[in-house]
């Protein structure tokens, strides 16, 4: 299990310390608020685009991590390349509606004109390494699904060093270049992908964890690709219930004000930190319960699943400690003196969300172990559920003074909470959802899925 943890959460670690540099650079270098308002819809952004391509890297996963617990190897390869050709048809598809609804989306999050205005340059910018991005996501979810997590990590480092090193080169004009301030950020995130994708793309040529990219088993194969939707699709489908309900979450305190905003992004940025330990026991998770049962070893699948909540719970829970406690000077790194608001408001909502960590590390590994083992039904039933049923509903309640059902022409009174409300909303969704998912574990259905 930390084997298979480990190297996932420096990986996780790495990446959050390329967000970190980009709050930071914000925050001490491009000063004004509506910068600040435009990164925390780009932290959203840059966790949507990975995701874009779940659907194939969750079945990818679950297929390959199968077949190597049955040392059937040679389909395992057969799954990895499949899975390229259907993200690279996926990404093609992805970077042309991107292109045409950059905009359109943008205006759709109600961030004041000039934090739009900045939104969407960004955008521009990184729009052409979406393709990049598919090669890391589903390339890595394969070596994952083989037992292989360093790999990626090491792709990882190499992608956030280039990321750390141009952003920061072209914001603050180091080595003589001209300061690009806004743009800069944007381009070291682009060039660090570009990146990554070369060094996935070298691995996988060179066959490493016995998958190797050839162009031979990239005919396409449709009783695979069906099998791989058919496990990824509802996968697929609820993450981007998870992003669509985000967003959605987003831009409702993106329609309190700037300073709303800028506080809603830094702490969401923040709160990262309590993924880190999440992400990596989530993957240990997800590979041993779909190798240990491909092995039709199902009592070493569920202690392997107990073992990942018991470490990644832990850690998570005092992450949150870290929040309630240490809210204060974690805050102060990202925000410049002159801005008391955004430091003061982010340091409120850590101490609301910090309660939730232990239900999150739930939600987060046992979410990971039913994915692994092809049963991915039922967590996407429980995220329509947490976030149409808690947290958009409640969020509106809480934080507004007025809200306004357009199709039934009713109003309702609000709380008038602001983000403060909203976030009140977001740690109730949380707990329903480990509840819920909690239930399914231990009921034991995901451990006869067939896939």
């Amino acid at each position: 299990m930390l084997r298979l943890a480990l190297p996932v959460l420096l990986q996780q670690t790495l990446n959050l310390s390329v967000s970190f540099t980009d709050w930071w650079l914000t925050g001490n270098y491009l000063i004004e608020p509506d910068y600040k308002a435009a990164m925390g819809l780009m932290a959203y952004v840059m966790w949507l685009l990975p995701n874009l391509f779940a659907a194939v890297a969750i079945g990818a996963t679950a297929l390959v991590a199968r077949h190597i617990g049955a040392r059937q190897r040679r389909v395992a390869r057969h799954v990895a390349n499949q899975s390229l050709l259907a993200g690279i048809v996926m990404a093609v598809l992805a970077t042309c509606v991107a292109v045409f609804c950059a905009g359109p989306f943008v205006h759709v999050m109600q961030l004041p004109e000039a934090p739009a205005r900045l939104a969407q340059q960004y955008l521009l910018i990184l729009i052409p390494a979406i393709p990049a991005i598919m090669i890391e996501e589903v390339g890595i979810a394969s070596l994952h699904g083989a037992g292989d997590t360093v790999s990626g990590l090491g792709a990882k480092v190499v992608v956030n060093l280039v990321n750390i090193v141009v952003s920061t080169t072209l914001v603050t004009g180091l080595a003589r270049f001209t300061p690009l301030g806004w743009s800069g950020l944007a381009i070291g995130t682009a060039s660090g992908h570009f990146v990554g994708a070369l060094i996935v793309a070298a691995l996988l040529v060179r066959g490493r964890a016995g998958l190797r990219w050839r162009l031979r088993d990239m005919r396409p194969d449709m009783h695979l690709i069906r099998r791989l939707f058919r496990i990824g699709v509802p996968g697929g489908i609820d993450v981007a219930a998870i992003l669509t309900c985000h967003f959605i979450f987003a831009a409702i305190v993106n329609s309190l004000g700037t300073l709303a905003a800028a506080a809603h992004g830094l702490g969401v940025q923040i709160e990262a930190l309590a993924y880190l330990p999440g992400s990596a026991f989530q993957v240990a998770a997800a590979t041993m319960a779909g190798q240990y049962l491909g092995a039709r070893d199902a009592p070493r699948a569920m202690r392997s699943v107990h073992a990942a909540l018991l470490i990644g719970g832990g850690l998570m829970s005092g992450a949150g400690l870290l929040f309630f406690f240490g809210g204060g000077p974690i805050t102060g790194v990202f925000t410049h003196d002159s801005d008391p608001a955004t430091r003061d408001l982010t340091i409120r909502l850590l101490r609301i969300v910090a309660v939730s960590e232990p239900f999150l590390a739930a939600t987060m590994i046992l979410t990971g172990a039913l994915r692994g083992a092809g049963d991915t039904r039922w967590p996407l039933l429980f995220t329509l559920v947490g976030f149409l049923g808690v947290r958009i509903p409640a969020a509106l309640v809480l934080s507004l003074d007025v809200v306004h059902l357009p199709l039934l022409e009713v109003v309702l009174p609000g709380y008038g909470l602001g983000v403060i409300g909203a976030w009140y909303a977001m740690v109730a969704d949380i707990v329903v959802r480990s509840v819920l998912v909690s239930a399914r574990f231990w009921h034991g259905g995901w451990m006869r899925t067939e896939v």
